[in-house]
């Protein structure tokens, strides 16, 4: 395939800007630094030229000559042209260094003057360009950088190479990209011999979805809906090139396709991908077209829908490199997904409905029937209309939403305006199957279509809750929908308890206000029972039950119950927001790990069946959680990546998805990056005006602190959870489990006396609702509390009935956490052996970051220090506890970072306190409370 100029990407490209390249462009960076030269190789349009651009720009400036050329296909037939590109701008500055017979061998074949060829000046030519690129090495590194080398005319191909395998030793580096369709083609192996050995060929291969949808939102075109944006990665094969030049097709045309249509594909790449067609033979290429209509073609399928001579018309076409079909293949691949979609976007409207009324009949599947037979009809047809709801219905039942919808719309399409149920009533289905694949923005777009045309009151509510829906998190922006929905709702208890139950999501996330959000579930329910909506009546049952879980509301454990009654909906019963995950939140929330692992596991399969995907990524968020409380971080770490991907990609839930991976990588990865996740996080909450999740991020962000050793951030952090939870009515410690944390890192700043008082507060609420883990770990932190005061044998016992408990329970990070902080308080002079268990269950729990604090704490040096003197101590009178204990410690010797270590703070809170301790005292350095001392001895 050639690549037109009018695709090349622009001159200058930043490389923070080569997006989904990073990886590969850190390995070329690393081998451009190290002195070797690299090959990018890849198909056409892949981005190798970007990421040339991007590397030659960034690793040129280092350079002191750098040399360029970019062969094109109209000129690869004249000789020396890329030669003389490279050397045509430096020849006056090397030819006076070069051999006479050198020099006028290279000047003649770069100007053009005399009769210069490789079959008559081959050695001296060869020569001469090793010479002259070895005279420009000697005054500084060179660069040399050749885009499209599969172009170059031979004559410079030849000479470049000669020289390339003989550039060793000197400082002469080659940045070269080459076109090649697979890593073991001929061009590939053949531009890699000319390359001087230290050359490392970095291969560029498709962008991911997430990656295609960064592209296209940088250059424009953000504003697509995702369902296109899959599509646009599907078609494009992850190709950059195809992948922007479908997106600006799409925005430039007056509108967009039907459901279960191609994309349109622009002329431009029509003549890429599509420049072998005419080679084919006329029935040839209508077998092709009935192929690119069809979603998964065998050559059965094809003989079915009257294709005769399938099997040699795709030879054929194999032959010519449309297909990718082996012979003993059934199925016809095309080469790229974008030549199904050229072919398909070129044929008249005609023939691509012909070839949909062939398949109608012809394939196997009814789902895939009823979709032909919708794209062969034209007009509105009740019959089409009907079939196409049951598939639309067999396609939600296999768990297929996405494909449900698009059903939907093409029955909505054709079923006629006053035919029940009516083109809006199918609409709405759609627009609700939508949400369930995850496109909210389809989802959405449907629903505005509705409320711009229908009268119906029904109809119109349910497109309101659908606008409300998709709004998630950011529900503030939709607050003008709720009264329109009152509205319209009138005095129907079915659709009153509708809106009402948004309302309580609304007080919830909108206002933080936990008290309302009850009342309004509770209400909602009570509606929905008066107009027997059985579906309503459990999402806002169960909504009321998650709500006073958090709350530590008596009434939960009746309110799930209730949830729980029969007749259940099969669609509520395994819903994000339904009764099973309220109970698998009672359970968590209640020290049942394993029965919450069970429970969250049947329900992610479940919803996985259905296709849910918003459901799904809520669930993986569970499971990701029960297995971080049982300590086991590295199957934690998993589960959360791959929620937040999932989120990431649809859209949904991408807060919640990263406060959860930060706290699994602050447990179990990089701490940096749980840092990084959390603070995102907390930024779109902010943003979004989630108090409730806001609470969540800064949980997240003050665990990530301590584990980095910032207990200041983390008091920072986590004061304001606990500003957030107070006004917001959480009183369970078991939602967040951040007041431990909090009180350690207070111990730490050397703020005991505050730490106290969380734990207080903390416990009165963990023993009125049973919560025995948040109960042990409170123990731990408060003996870190009386480590301060300097009660050593109680804070022992305290930690070690702390371990056990937890261990018990089965919450392998916290009794990890109680045996590191048991062997720091016990002290180093029981040898490096003391950390040992603390270590072994970190090992275990796969627990990282806090493994190599063990590590850190076991190899830290041992003061050499002795007892402070009775009436050395004399001399702290009126000095408060901290204060003696940071003193005392001086006293014997002490490093500030010993001192930190020893009494669970950080370096920064022994400053502090020396300083208040030399006011106190009339001192001016720790030498002075060395002197006081010994003079208190003395006399």
């Amino acid at each position: 395939m050639t690549v037109r100029r009018d695709f090349r990407e622009p001159a200058r490209c930043r490389t923070d800007l080569v997006i989904g390249r990073e990886e590969l462009f850190t390995t070329a960076r690393e081998q451009l630094a190290s002195g070797g030269s690299v090959l990018l190789h890849g198909p056409a349009g892949i981005g190798k030229s970007t990421v040339l651009r991007a590397l030659a720009e960034e690793y040129g400036a280092t350079a002191h000559t750098v040399l360029r050329c970019s062969a094109t296909e109209s000129e690869s037939h004249l000789p020396f042209l890329a030669l003389a590109d490279l050397l045509g701008l430096v020849l006056d500055d090397v030819a006076p260094r070069l051999p006479t017979a050198q020099r006028t061998a290279l000047e003649s074949a770069l100007t053009g003057r005399g009769e210069s060829s490789l079959l008559r000046d081959g050695l001296a030519l060869r020569l001469a360009v090793l010479s002259a690129l070895r005279a420009l090495a000697e005054r500084g590194p060179v660069l040399v950088v050749a885009d499209d080398l599969q172009w170059l005319d031979p004559a410079s191909a030849e000479l470049l190479g000669f020289a390339a395998r003989r550039l060793e030793g000197t400082t002469v580096q080659l940045l070269c990209a080459v076109r090649t369709d697979g890593p073991d083609s001929q061009e590939y192996d053949r531009q890699l011999r000319a390359c001087p050995p230290d050359t490392t060929a970095v291969r560029l291969g498709p962008l991911s979805h997430t990656q295609v949808a960064r592209l296209l939102d940088h250059r424009g075109h953000g504003g697509l809906p995702r369902s296109t944006v899959r599509e646009i990665h599907r078609t494009s094969g992850g190709n950059p090139l195809f992948a922007l030049e479908l997106g600006r097709a799409l925005a430039d045309g007056p509108t967009p396709p039907r459901p279960g249509e191609p994309l349109p594909v622009p002329t431009s790449l029509r003549a890429l991908v599509l420049s072998r067609l005419d080679m084919l033979s006329v029935e040839a290429r209508r077998t092709l077209l009935v192929a690119s209509a069809g979603a998964r073609p065998t050559t059965t399928l094809l003989h079915a829908a009257g294709r005769e001579n399938a099997e040699a018309e795709c030879a054929q076409a194999a032959e010519l490199g449309l297909l990718a079909t082996g012979p003993e293949d059934p199925a016809v691949r095309f080469a790229h997904p974008l030549i199904s979609a050229a072919l398909y976007a070129e044929a008249p409207a005609h023939e691509r409905r012909a070839a949909h009324a062939a398949l109608s009949t012809a394939a196997f599947d009814p789902i895939e029937r009823a979709r032909h037979l919708a794209l062969a009809s034209t007009g509105t047809d009740p019959e089409v209309a009907a079939r196409l709801a049951e598939a639309a219905a067999l396609a939600r039942d296999r768990g297929a939403p996405s494909v449900a919808a698009q059903l939907g719309l093409l029955a909505a399409r054709h079923t006629p305006a006053c035919s029940p149920p009516g083109p809006d009533e199918r609409r709405l289905q759609a627009a609700e199957d939508a949400i369930t694949s995850g496109d909210l923005d389809l989802a959405r777009d449907i629903a505005r279509e509705v409320l711009t045309g229908s009268t119906v009151p029904a109809e119109r509510v349910r497109a309101w809750i659908i606008v409300i829906d998709t709004a998630g998190h950011t529900m503030a922006e939709v607050d003008a929908a709720f009264p329109q929905a009152l509205a319209d709702a009138g005095d129907d208890p079915r659709l009153l308890a509708l809106v009402h139950y948004q309302l309580a999501w609304r007080a919830l996330i909108v206002q933080g206000d936990f008290t309302e959000a009850r009342e309004a579930a509770a209400h909602a329910a009570e509606l929905a029972a008066r107009g027997a909506d059985r579906r309503t009546e459990l999402l806002a049952l169960a909504f009321q039950a998650q709500t006073e879980t958090l709350m530590g509301h008596p009434e939960a454990p009746r309110t799930i119950q209730r949830a729980l009654k029969e007749p259940q909906d099969p669609r509520v019963s395994c819903h994000h927001n339904g009764a099973g995950s309220a109970r698998f939140r009672w359970l968590v929330m209640g020290d049942q790990l394993a029965e919450a692992r069970i429970a969250v596991t049947g329900l992610l399969r479940e919803v996985r069946r259905r296709g849910s995907v918003e459901s799904e990524v809520h669930f993986l968020r569970g499971l990701a959680e029960t297995e971080l409380l049982a300590g086991h971080c590295g199957r934690a770490l998993d589960l959360a990546g791959e929620s937040l991907r999932l989120a990431r990609d649809s859209g949904i839930g991408e807060t919640a998805s990263a406060v959860i991976s930060s706290l699994a990588e602050a447990s179990g990865g990089d701490v940096d990056r749980a840092l990084s996740l959390a603070r995102e996080a907390a930024h779109q909450a902010e943003e979004d005006g989630d108090q409730m999740y806001l609470s969540r991020a800064l949980g997240a962000l003050g665990y990530a602190q301590l584990v980095a050793g910032d207990p200041a951030g983390t008091v920072r952090s986590l004061r304001h959870v606990r500003r957030l939870e107070l006004a917001l009515g959480i009183t369970d410690p078991a939602r967040g489990r951040w007041q431990g944390d909090l009180a350690e890192a207070l111990v730490r700043i050397g703020e005991p006396a505050e730490a106290q008082d969380v734990l207080d507060v903390s416990r009165e609420h963990a023993l009125r609702l049973g919560r025995e883990s948040v109960l042990a770990v409170l123990d731990r932190s408060e003996a870190l509390v009386r480590a301060a005061h300097g009660d050593r044998d109680a804070a022992i016992a305290q930690l070690t009935s702390a371990q056990d408990r937890l261990g018990k329970l089965g919450y392998g990070l916290e009794e990890a956490r109680a045996a590191f902080a048991l062997a720091r308080l016990r002290g180093r002079h029981l040898g490096p052996t003391a950390f040992d268990e603390a270590a072994r269950i970190f090992r275990r729990c796969r627990a990282l970051p806090w493994l190599r604090q063990v590590e850190q704490a076991r190899t830290a040096p041992e003061p050499d220090r002795a007892p402070a003197a009775p009436a050395a101590m004399d001399a702290l009178e009126g000095l408060a506890a901290m204060e003696r204990q940071v003193a005392a410690l001086v006293m014997e010797g002490a490093t500030n970072r010993e001192i930190a270590a020893r009494l669970f703070v950080s370096v920064k809170t022994v400053e502090a306190t020396l300083t208040r301790v030399y006011r106190k005292l009339g001192i001016r350095s720790r030498v002075d409370i060395v002197r006081l001392a010994a003079g208190r001895r003395a006399n």
